[in-house]
C-alpha cells in the first residue's frame, strides 16, 4: 500500500525517519521493533524481542540489531548505524534508497553500482525472525559481512557490560548459538547456506545511546555485546537468510520457511484489512493461553482495565467471536483478587457487563452468557457490597466513593513525583455509569435465566434503583450544561473531561434524554478532535496540548488534553443512537484520519495518543491494543447504520 512506503529524500533524513518506527509482532508475544533506518532510539527497539516463561512470561531483548557492511574492491561500506552520544557511526543510512512495508518491511541500499535489499520477517508462530539479504544489482562479487549486537536483558531495562556475562558460543548448524545469562533461552544464529565463515572476535560496545529516551530524561546508554561476524561471497542475484531463533533451525529449511511465512501472510488490499490486521498480532496465544498486549512495544500483556475494554473489538467486530471466551476465561481465572477484593483500577470489573452486551448482540446466547458468567458478574457486584472492598464503599445514596489517599483509582491514572496526576477521589461519574449499567445488566438476566425467589434480585434491586434516583441529581449541573467529572466532599468538580461520556454510553443510561444533548454539545465543542477525543478541556488551566518534554511533562499532558483514539468509540456509540445514520459522514471523517497517519510513528499501526492540539502528532505506545479495537468497532458502527438507512 501505497502509505507503507519512503522515499530516499525521506530516509536520508533523520529528524524525519527516526520518527517513524517499524513494528512486526505475532501470536506467540515476541516482537521486533526499530525505525524505517535500523537504527534504535529506544530501550524497547531491536530484532527479536520474546516473552521469556522462565521470567514470568515478561520480554526480553535478546538481538537488538545486526550490522551489515559490504566489502567491494578492498573498500568496506558499513550499512548499520548507532548513535554514540551525539555522534552517529556509522551513518549506513546514507545508502538508504527505498524502504516499504508490504507484506514485510524491506530496505533498499545503493552502494555505487550496487543494490543490496534486506527483508525483515518475524515468523508468525515462532520466536524467530528471519533477515533476508539479496544482491539485486552488482557488476562484481562481493564480500558481505554480518555483525550481531546482542542485549539478553529486560525490555524495560538497559544492560552494561559485566563478568557475570557468559560471552563464549557454541557451534549449531551453519551458525553459532549463545545463551548470556541463567534462565535465559539460546539465541541460535544461523545462515541458509553453508557458504560462510563465523570470525570470532568478542568485543563490547558501549554507550550506545537511544535517543528517545535522552529526549525523555531516562537512561539512555547501554553496552552490547558483539561475538564476531559472519563472512560469505555473494554475486548479483544471491540471497541468503539470516535465521535468529531460540530453536535451534534445520538449515536447509531456513529459506523454505521463510518463504512459506512470507506467502502466507493475509494481503492487505483495504484499510479494513490493516485494522484487522493489527488487532490479530494484539492477541497473544502462548502456551495454550489467549490474552491481549495492551500494546507495542512496552505494554504489558493481561491487563484487567484495558482487556475488557478491547475485547468485543479484537474479537467479535473482528470477525473472531471464538476468541472471546477464551480470553475472557483467562482473564477472569489470572484476576481473582482485582475482580473480587481490591484494585487500582475501580472501574475495571464493572465494566465486564458491557462486553457482555456486545457479545451477546453479536450472536451469542444471553442464556449460555448468564449461565457460564453471570456468578461472575454477581459476584463483582457483591464485592463492592459494605466491608468488602477498602478502596470503595457503597453509599445510602447507592452511588460507590472511591478513595485511597494519594492513589489514583480510575484508568486516569498518571503521577507524577509520587503523587497522582489526577486523583479524582469521591463519586466518579463513569465509575458509576458502569455501576449503574451492571446492576441493570445481572438483575435482568437473573430475572430471565436465574432462580426464583432469588435473593439477589431481592438485595440488588433496591440498590439500582437509589442509582436511578440519585446519580443524575448527583452529577448534573445545570448552570454549566453538562456532568460533573467526579464529587467530593467539597462539592462537584466541573472539570471538562469525557469520562461523562460513559454515562450516556453504556446501554443502561442513568442519564434522561432531555439533558443528553446538553452534555453532548459540550463534549463536541471542547473536547472532540480530529485524532480522538480529548483528555480535558483546553480551556481549562491544566490543559496540555502537546506530549513532549521531560517524564514529568509527558504524565502532566497524559490525562490532561492529550486525545485519545479509544474515547472515540463511547463518543460515536452515543452519537450514533442520537442521530442515526446521519452521523456516518463525520464518523467516517474521524476514523480516516487514522489511516492517514498509518506512515508516521508506528508504520502501519494505531497509536495509543495524540496530542490535544493540531496537527494533533501520534505518541504513546505506536500499536495500541485500545485504539485499534475502538476503531474497528466504530467501523463496525457505520457499517451498521448505512445497511439500516438503505
Amino acid at each position: 500500500m501505497a502509505f507503507l512506503k519512503f522515499n530516499k529524500a525521506e530516509l536520508v533524513n533523520l529528524s524525519y525517519s527516526l520518527k517513524r518506527e517499524i513494528i512486526c509482532a505475532n501470536k506467540t508475544g515476541a516482537y521486533c521493533n526499530t525505525t524505517i533506518v535500523a537504527c534504535n532510539t529506544r530501550r524497547y527497539h531491536g530484532l527479536l524481542s520474546v516473552p521469556v516463561d522462565n521470567f514470568g512470561g515478561g520480554k526480553y531483548m535478546l538481538l537488538s540489531s545486526v550490522d551489515e557492511s559490504l566489502e567491494v574492491n578492498g573498500k568496506v561500506f558499513n550499512l548499520g548505524i548507532h548513535r554514540y552520544g551525539d555522534i552517529y557511526e556509522p551513518r549506513g543510512h546514507k545508502y538508504i534508497v527505498d524502504f516499504a512495508a508490504d507484506p514485510v518491511p524491506v530496505i533498499t541500499y545503493r552502494v555505487g553500482q550496487i543494490e543490496f535489499t534486506k527483508s525483515i520477517l518475524l515468523v508468525p508462530d515462532k520466536d524467530q525472525v528471519m533477515l533476508r539479504y539479496e544482491v539485486t544489482k552488482s557488476p562484481a562479487k562481493l564480500r558481505l559481512s554480518l555483525k550481531p549486537f546482542l542485549a539478553f536483558r529486560s525490555v524495560h531495562s538497559l544492560t552494561s557490560q559485566n563478568s557475570s556475562a557468559r560471552t563464549d558460543f557454541r557451534q549449531v548448524r551453519n551458525g553459532v548459538s549463545f545463551n548470556m545469562y541463567e534462565g535465559f533461552p539460546d539465541l541460535n544464529l544461523q545462515l541458509s547456506t553453508a557458504s560462510f565463515k563465523y570470525k570470532s572476535s568478542p568485543c563490547w560496545y558501549n554507550a550506545v545511546t537511544y535517543s528517545d529516551e535522552a529526549r525523555r530524561g531516562f537512561a539512555c546508554k547501554e553496552d552490547l555485546f558483539v561475538p564476531g561476524s559472519f563472512e560469505l561471497s555473494m554475486g548479483e542475484g544471491d540471497s541468503v537468510v539470516l535465521s535468529a531463533s531460540v530453536t535451534e533451525e534445520v538449515p536447509s529449511m531456513i529459506k523454505r520457511r521463510y518463504n512459506a511465512a512470507l506467502k502466507a501472510i493475509p494481503g492487505i488490499v483495504s484499510l479494513h484489512d490493516q485494522l484487522i490486521h493489527c488487532a490479530d498480532v494484539l492477541i497473544r496465544d502462548r502456551n495454550g493461553r489467549k490474552t491481549v498486549t495492551a500494546g507495542f512495544s512496552w505494554l504489558y500483556t493481561g491487563l484487567l482495565r484495558e482487556t475488557i475494554f478491547t475485547l468485543p473489538g479484537l474479537t467479535v467486530h473482528a470477525g473472531r467471536p471464538e476468541a472471546f471466551e477464551e480470553i475472557l476465561d483467562d482473564l477472569i481465572a489470572h484476576n481473582q483478587e482485582r475482580l473480587y477484593s481490591r484494585t487500582t483500577q475501580i472501574e475495571a470489573p464493572l465494566m465486564l457487563a458491557g462486553a457482555l452486551r456486545e457479545y451477546i448482540a453479536s450472536g451469542a446466547s444471553a442464556k449460555d452468557v448468564w449461565k457460564k458468567y453471570g456468578k461472575v458478574v454477581k459476584g463483582i457486584i457483591e464485592s463492592y457490597g459494605p466491608g468488602v472492598r477498602k478502596e470503595v464503599s457503597l453509599q445510602p445514596n447507592g452511588l460507590l466513593w472511591a478513595q485511597k489517599d494519594n492513589v489514583a483509582l480510575t484508568w486516569m491514572n498518571a503521577y507524577t513525583d509520587g503523587h497522582p496526576v489526577t486523583e479524582r477521589a469521591g463519586y466518579q461519574v463513569e465509575t458509576n455509569a458502569f455501576w449503574y449499567d451492571t446492576l441493570c445488566f445481572a438483575l435482568e438476566n437473573e430475572k430471565l435465566y436465574g432462580q426464583r425467589g432469588s435473593k439477589f434480585i431481592a438485595t440488588w434491586a433496591p440498590v439500582r434503583d437509589l442509582v436511578k434516583e440519585n446519580y443524575q441529581k448527583t452529577f448534573w449541573n445545570e448552570s454549566c450544561g453538562y456532568l460533573a467529572d467526579y464529587v467530593d466532599n467539597n462539592g462537584q468538580n466541573m472539570d471538562v473531561r469525557p469520562n461523562q461520556l460513559f454515562a450516556l454510553s453504556v446501554a443502561a443510561s442513568p442519564i434522561s434524554d432531555d439533558i443528553a444533548g446538553s452534555i453532548m454539545n459540550i463534549i463536541e465543542r471542547e473536547l472532540v478532535t480530529a485524532r480522538g477525543i480529548r483528555t480535558l478541556s483546553p480551556r481549562d488551566v491544566k490543559y496540555k496540548g502537546v506530549y513532549e518534554g521531560t517524564q514529568r511533562d509527558r504524565d502532566l499532558a497524559y490525562h490532561q488534553g492529550c486525545a485519545w483514539p479509544a474515547l472515540l468509540l463511547p463518543y460515536a456509540t452515543v452519537a450514533f443512537r442520537m442521530r442515526g445514520s446521519s452521523f456516518c459522514k463525520k464518523a467516517e471523517w474521524l476514523i480516516e484520519g487514522f489511516f492517514a497517519d498509518l506512515n508516521k510513528h508506528g508504520v502501519g499501526a494505531f497509536s495509543e495518543l495524540y496530542d490535544g492540539d493540531p496537527p494533533h502528532e501520534a505518541h504513546g505506545a505506536i500499536s495500541s491494543a485500545m485504539s485499534t479495537a475502538a476503531l474497528i468497532s466504530v467501523e463496525r458502527l457505520i457499517n451498521k447504520y448505512k445497511e439500516e438507512s438503505r
